[in-house]
């Protein structure tokens, strides 16, 4: 590509503002991503032979792909929101997304290019994330932060185990790093999103707080159950470490119980993000205690279940404020949350039918919605993601104008 060309590519509205091009690769990749994978399945389309196999090209895709570009495009929004510091300029921003790109493709061809140049690509992504945030996060007063930068610095070490030592177990553990970053990432966003809606819609007496200690045994809880998963797979213990991960997410929900406006969608979607979290690890220790092969299905409750309804959530808020637009409140945003939610348990249920012969028409169905969920996003999200802000204001900044009904933004 030629420098004007980069020039003129870099100066679209999608390179505006870090979630842009990020946001709208995780909603384009999750539909492609789970298409290929049921061709796969299926037989229409040949097994990709990359290191570790098909299992651990799905997985890694998943995180590394799809998970990986909604964490970028979440810092690279958050972060300078946080610390003050100035947004990545639209060439580094077009740099990073190509960068992306071009990782995706080096793994799908690993099978013949070999695993070093999607290594080198994958992880050059990862490092220069870190290098954008670690000044910034470590300059901020009092760090607040800092544990976001840990869990990023963990994805990225996590990543390497994946290339150079045994993917799947490396895998696993990459998906309990993420889940912590879930847990800090959302205690931040709900602060925020859940007082405003409590404000716009005048209630006194009542204040969401999301508390150190609640959210700290969280994640001190998944962190050992994915170290002792890692140290010692299968052993009964991890069972229970698993156990006790649900029983601190499910300790966690205690700082959402704020009465009748728990069932505000802009409070009760990112609570069935933890009640998935929960049931996930649940399934996963009482699957490794009985003997039952239940754990896969664990895994999909956090992955496709916890995971992609948190990405979704981030997404729908972050996607239209820091756009210029206020939150939508139609319709289709609790339908598309409820196919994914509805999807991901039809897919634990096709473990159970699998004992049946049932399991395939179970695996079409739970594909069908997910991906429904993430064509519904996209259609209602790709103008607001490659067109221009509807206001005055530039960058990442909020709406420059007060919406026309304030309180009704917040309802459901």
């Amino acid at each position: 590509m030629s420098r004007d060309a980069f020039a003129r590519l870099a100066a679209h509205p999608l390179f505006l503002c870090g979630f842009r091009p990020f946001y709208l690769a995780t909603a384009v990749y999750a539909v492609l991503l789970l298409a290929a994978w049921t061709a796969m399945l299926a037989g229409g389309l040949p097994m990709p032979g990359v290191p570790g196999g098909p299992v651990a090209w799905h997985a890694h895709e998943l995180l590394y792909g799809l998970a990986m570009a909604s964490v970028a495009g979440f810092l690279l929004t958050a972060v300078p929101e946080f610390t003050g510091c100035a947004i990545v300029d639209r060439r580094r921003l077009l740099g990073l997304t190509l960068l992306w790109l071009a990782g995706r493709a080096a793994y799908w061809l690993s099978g013949s290019l070999g695993i070093w140049p999607a290594a080198a690509l994958n992880l050059a992504f990862t490092a220069w994330l870190l290098s954008l945030f670690a000044p910034p996060v470590w300059r901020d007063p009092g760090r607040p932060h800092l544990s976001l930068l840990f869990a990023l610095a963990a994805l990225a070490a996590a990543q390497a185990g994946v290339y150079f030592a045994d993917p799947l177990t490396w895998l696993h553990v990459a998906a309990g790093v993420l889940m912590i970053l879930i847990v800090l990432a959302m205690s931040r966003i709900s602060m925020r999103l859940i007082n405003g809606m409590l404000d716009v819609e005048g209630v006194t007496g009542v204040d969401y707080r999301a508390r150190p200690p609640r959210r700290n045994l969280a994640t001190f809880a998944i962190g050992l159950f994915t170290a002792a998963e890692y140290l010692a797979p299968g052993n009964p213990v991890t069972g229970w470490l698993a156990l006790a991960a649900m029983a601190a997410l499910f300790n966690l929900l205690n700082d959402w119980h704020i009465g009748r406006y728990l069932l505000n969608r802009w409070v009760f979607l990112p609570y069935v993000v933890y009640w998935l979290m929960a049931l996930g690890y649940g399934l996963i220790g009482a699957a490794i205690l009985a003997g039952w092969p239940m754990v896969s299905a664990g895994r999909h409750l956090l992955l496709t279940g916890a995971m992609s309804l948190a990405i979704f959530v981030v997404m729908v808020v972050a996607g239209r404020i820091h756009a210029g637009y206020w939150l939508d409140r139609r319709r289709w945003i609790p339908l598309a949350a409820g196919l994914i939610v509805v999807a991901t348990l039809v897919r634990v249920l096709s473990s159970i039918l699998t004992w049946v012969g049932m399991n395939h028409l179970f695996l079409g169905i739970s594909a069908l919605g997910w991906m429904a969920a993430w064509v519904l996003f996209l259609f209602r999200f790709w103008p607001v993601l490659t067109g221009p802000r509807p206001d005055d204001a530039g960058g990442c900044a909020e709406p420059a104008r007060k919406p026309e009904t304030p309180i009704k933004e917040f309802a459901c």
